[in-house]
């Protein structure tokens, strides 16, 4: 049998792809362990938002029929919720799908570049690879902190997306808005700052943290949100951009029909309405993620300040074993953290806020490891 040719473009070729958490599946494999906790990916510790989770049984049964196209349903609770118009929202599979959309839509591959800071959700990046568009990284400070005036001096006048996660992913950091909004006035006129706020519910006071107030001053800022994080939708995959109207008109025209399932959309609008779901969970993961960092700042670790439903950190020096080390322990222990290799951060570690019990049984773990 002769061989086959197949055409593939240099950037596919010998790609790096995205590298998720562990799941607990492959953990109680590896180690033969009856009981894992997973505290790596950011998930909600609570679970699935009960009235989203009776909308999905309601819905089942119409799982043989396509979804509207567009989700109008969605559209309309999403504008209703952050009141804003519908003609701003594009609904898509997860956030990371309006990434995609962006980066094929807005950057012409072999002209324009793209812009975040270093050691950000790596998606911005791989996404820009695929695309064959230039990515530019700007490095951050000592603190980890977003060096706001650096990325506006990456942007040039080929700057197609400007990409700025608040609060950051994997540190936490957030910056004040009145500072994004100096980036945002900084930029050239055609580059559009892209705030992926996909963590913002987790902020002490999201509606001053949040750039949705200002979004009708600012023709060149948009908006990501997720489902994944303060409903506990992440397996059902939903997000949403809002957009410039134009951009977003765009976006519809070109995106994949039905990406947004049945099951997701009916999912989402019950989560937007589960008021009492979204507070409890804002608070167990306040009292989680202050608990962690006093334990773990107590056990000499280099914890950095956090503002999501998690926290970045590292051993100090005086301890005996290095990230790669405590990451194996605990796995071996039955607890999935997250390294941050892949972020190009050998020595940190991110742990995201569980419940009171998991969070008690991980800082025992390490303790021990410690010890």
């Amino acid at each position: 049998m002769s061989g086959t040719a197949f055409h593939i473009r240099p950037e596919a070729a010998g790609f790096d792809p995205y590298v998720p958490g562990l799941s607990v599946a492959e953990v109680r494999e590896r180690y033969g362990l009856s009981t894992v906790i997973k505290m790596a990916s950011n998930e909600n510790p609570l679970g699935i938002s009960p009235a989203a989770l009776e909308a999905v049984r309601r819905n089942a049964g119409l799982g043989f029929r396509y979804p509207r196209e567009g989700n109008p349903d969605l559209v309309a609770a999403l504008a209703a919720h952050h009141g804003l118009p519908e003609e701003r929202f594009v609904p898509g599979n997860g956030s990371d799908e309006i990434i995609d959309l962006l980066l094929r839509v807005c950057p012409v591959p072999g002209r324009h570049n793209v812009v975040a800071s270093r050691s950000s959700f790596s998606m911005y990046r791989v996404l820009s690879r695929l695309c064959g568009v230039e990515f530019r990284s700007v490095p951050r400070r000592d603190d980890f902190s977003f060096d706001l005036p650096g990325l506006a001096a990456a942007a040039d006048d080929n700057t197609a997306l400007l990409f700025l996660t608040v609060p950051d992913n994997p540190s936490g950091a957030c910056p004040p808005r009145a500072d994004v909004e100096t980036l945002a006035r900084r930029l050239p006129p055609d580059c559009l700052l892209v705030l992926d706020e996909a963590y913002i519910d987790f902020c002490p006071d999201p509606g001053a943290q949040s750039f949705l107030p200002l979004l009708n001053d600012f023709g060149n800022v948009a908006v990501l949100r997720t489902f994944s994080k303060t409903y506990g939708l992440a397996g059902l995959r939903l997000g949403c951009g809002i957009l410039p109207p134009a951009l977003a008109a765009v976006l519809r025209a070109v995106h994949m029909p039905f990406s947004v399932n049945t099951a997701a959309e009916a999912a989402g609008i019950a989560a937007l309405g589960d008021k009492t779901f979204y507070e409890e969970t804002r608070r167990v993961v306040a009292e989680g993620r202050a608990l962690l960092h006093e334990e773990l700042s107590a056990l000499g670790f280099v914890v950095y300040p956090s503002q999501a439903n998690f926290l970045m950190f590292r051993p100090g020096t005086g301890h005996t074993m290095n990230a790669a080390e405590l990451f194996e322990g605990l796995l071996a222990r039955g607890v999935i953290i997250r390294r941050l290799a892949s972020y190009g951060l050998e020595e940190h570690l991110r742990v995201s806020v569980g419940t009171a019990r998991e969070n008690k049984e991980f800082i025992n773990h390490i303790r021990e490891l410690c010890a």
